[in-house]
């Protein structure tokens, strides 16, 4: 399995950018995906989830501002993010997560660098 994340940039305060994660290997309807962010010194966080049924989730620091969806005919899930803000600023990583009767299975894409200039 292999989640090809790109999209990241500079950008100002206020700008927007959209990220893309190209699935193979895996089916990105049949996956919890998500986008999850590590700033310098940070933990990493959730930005968004969607399920394999549609259910979107996003914490509080983000929403109304990121909104992410899910191309299936592409196997890819995006994230549009507006009215960015210099906290923003961190690496965005891709994430699957699959239940099955076989067990959990969790991928991770290589991340992609998002800088927001003040």
């Amino acid at each position: 399995v292999q989640l090809q994340a790109s999209g990241g940039g500079l950008v100002q305060a206020g700008g927007s950018l959209r990220l893309s994660c190209a699935a193979s290997g895996t089916i990105v309807s049949e996956n919890v995906m998500g986008w999850y962010r590590q700033a310098p010194g940070k933990q990493r966080e959730l930005v968004a989830t969607i399920t394999s049924g549609g259910n979107i989730n996003y914490p509080d620091s983000v929403k109304g501002r990121f909104t992410i969806s899910r191309d299936n005919a592409q196997n890819t899930v995006y994230l549009q993010m507006n009215s960015l803000k210099y906290e923003d600023t961190a690496v965005y990583y891709c994430n699957a997560v699959r239940i099955s009767w076989s067990g959990k299975f969790e991928y991770w894409g290589q991340g992609t660098q998002v800088t927001v200039s003040s």
